[in-house]
């Protein structure tokens, strides 16, 4: 016997639907494509953007888990502290719903 699975569970394994839903955010669309060009650390971002530095965090370890972006470079400051250097991985999404069904393409970051 085939177990069915409901809308909950699929959406807890479906990427597409997550990726969907990260682009679907205001904050972490605007992190995201803030890093297509120049990487940025989150303290940057948290200044540029004027979002809580706790929220980037947030928004970029999610960014981070679905390979929306990547950590170019790790950088040591004057202090001794460790930081990273975000960059998108993606320069361009397009998503495409019909019905049940959605598309999503995503453009490379050169």
């Amino acid at each position: 016997m085939t177990r069915r699975l409901t809308l909950p569970q699929l959406k807890k394994y479906d990427v597409t639907q997550k990726v969907i839903e990260a682009l679907a955010n205001t904050e972490s669309r605007a992190i995201l494509f803030s890093i297509i060009k120049k990487g940025m650390t989150a303290f940057e971002l948290s200044i540029k953007l004027k979002i809580p530095l706790s929220s980037v965090y947030k928004k970029l370890n999610e960014l981070e888990e679905l390979t929306l972006i990547k950590v170019e470079k790790w950088m040591i400051s004057d202090k001794g502290r460790k930081f990273k250097i975000y960059k998108s991985r993606i320069s361009k999404a397009d998503i495409s719903i019909r019905k049940l069904d959605s598309i999503l393409y995503l453009v490379p970051n050169e």
